[in-house]
């Protein structure tokens, strides 16, 4: 079943993609050459290539596939979906324009220079029926009806520049699409660089009305969403943990989707975790990424790195508890062999006098956690919306995108993660590891 589930997803996937291809094709370049041109069959193969290795990112960046092999086509695939994301909306978005400036009426230069040179040569002629210009005229009439007619055939060529000699349509083409083409690859590069430079670190203020007044400056370094993979390795976990190690926090939370690949795969790249320092240790949740390749897997590899793994438990630290669960992808994609999230183990027998601090994945989570009495959730999961304008499509299906928000008496912060998913590219949602400082209310 899953077999046939996974080909009907291909086909899907692939039928999709290609169809949208050929019509980045027919404007890109069928509609900037002319009939004939070598470079319309060259545009085919470049973007059947590079839709190959999009599908091929797609279905096997990250997979169980050897590292390598998801290595040589994430790349490529990866960015060219990014690229293709904003490139196909771009033309999209220009089709108006498109539509506008082909049907905008002009004044044909031809005629009007002629109209110029000879104001009264058409008005002589008829004037002298004698000098037989009335065959004259009658044969202009006929040219000039062929003409209309032949343009009406031919109406790419029925408005061409007397000083470039392109037809409006062919203009208005290479406009377009050079336009598209260069806005599209600028988004990227830019995206490119702010998803694989070592993540900043945001500072931000919480109070907590039941936290003690000793703990009050207590610090929480919040990472989320670093998606170790074959595109992020041991180079990236090393700038990451030197970047938190910099906060000098007194616990440090990783708030799911640690990696995208299974635990035995990204040993080599995840062994620089073992150097995280703080006074209190590192706790961790799964996120949906540990869940589809197997989260138990990886609670036992952070346990061999010196981190506390939370599924569905609560560890009383000397300020506050704090507890984590599982995360809801489970429930939602009926994940068989995971284990779903449990308030009740990690929060039923807890004292409702001490501050706690919730860890979970997903931030949609605080709709079940209210009614635990939680002071603070620590989430993840929507990336900041990544790559705009994919932000609207995350807050729907999320509830909160990013920073700290109120729930009845509850709060939750969302962090932006210091990763990135599918794509390695960030626009308009920059990657963060966030040095929470928490302010006693009491």
């Amino acid at each position: 079943m899953a077999f046939a589930w996974f080909i009907v997803r291909l086909l899907a996937v692939t039928i999709g993609f290609a169809a949208l291809h050929a019509y980045a094709w027919w404007r890109l370049c069928r509609d900037t050459t002319r009939p004939g041109s070598k470079w319309r069959p060259i545009g085919a193969i470049v973007l059947g290539a590079l839709a190959v290795f999009g599908l091929l990112a797609r279905f096997f960046a990250p997979s169980g596939a050897p590292m390598w092999f998801q290595e040589l086509v994430g790349w490529p695939g990866w960015i060219w979906f990014g690229v293709f994301m904003y490139l196909f909306g771009l033309l999209v978005l220009a089709e108006p324009v498109r539509w506008f400036l082909l049907r905008r009426k002009r004044k044909p230069a031809k005629a009007a220079e002629t109209a110029a040179s000879e104001p009264d040569g058409t008005a002589r002629a008829a004037a002298d029926p004698g000098t037989g210009n009335t065959s004259r005229i009658t044969a202009a009439a006929d040219g000039s009806a062929a003409g209309e007619a032949e343009a009406e055939a031919q109406p790419e060529t029925s408005d061409i520049s007397h000083v470039t000699g392109h037809t409006r349509r062919l203009v208005v083409s290479r406009a377009i699409a050079a336009s598209a083409t260069t806005i599209a690859l600028a988004t990227v590069g830019h995206g490119l660089y702010e998803g694989y430079r070592t993540p900043p670190l945001k500072a931000i203020t919480v109070p907590l009305a039941r936290l003690d007044r000793r703990f009050d400056g207590y610090r929480i370094a919040i990472v989320g969403d670093t998606h170790f993979s074959a595109l992020r390795g041991r180079g990236y976990c090393e700038r990451v943990v030197e970047q938190i190690n910099r906060t000098q926090a007194d616990m440090i939370a990783f708030v799911g989707d640690l990696a995208s690949n299974e635990a035995d795969q990204m040993r080599d790249a995840t062994d620089p975790l073992a150097r995280l320092e703080a006074r209190d240790g590192t706790f961790f949740v799964a996120g949906n990424a540990e869940h589809y390749v197997g989260a138990d897997a990886w609670y036992d590899r952070v346990a061999e790195l010196g981190m506390t793994g939370l599924p569905n438990m609560r560890v009383e630290l000397p300020g506050f508890d704090v507890a984590g669960v599982n995360d809801l992808i489970v429930e939602q994609r009926h994940l068989k062999d995971e284990t779903g999230p449990d308030l009740e183990a990690a929060l039923g027998d807890r004292d409702p006098d001490r501050a706690v601090v919730l860890l979970a994945h997903q931030p949609s989570m605080i709709e079940e956690a209210l009614g635990y009495g939680i002071d603070l959730q620590l989430s993840g999961h929507t990336h900041g919306g990544q790559m705009w304008p994919v932000h609207y499509a995350s807050l729907i299906r999320s509830g909160q995108l990013s920073g700290l928000k109120w729930y009845e008496d509850s709060q939750v912060y969302v962090t932006n993660g210091a990763g990135t998913n599918g794509p390695p590219i960030r626009v308009g949602a920059d990657a963060d590891i966030t040095v929470m400082t928490l302010r006693s209310g009491s």
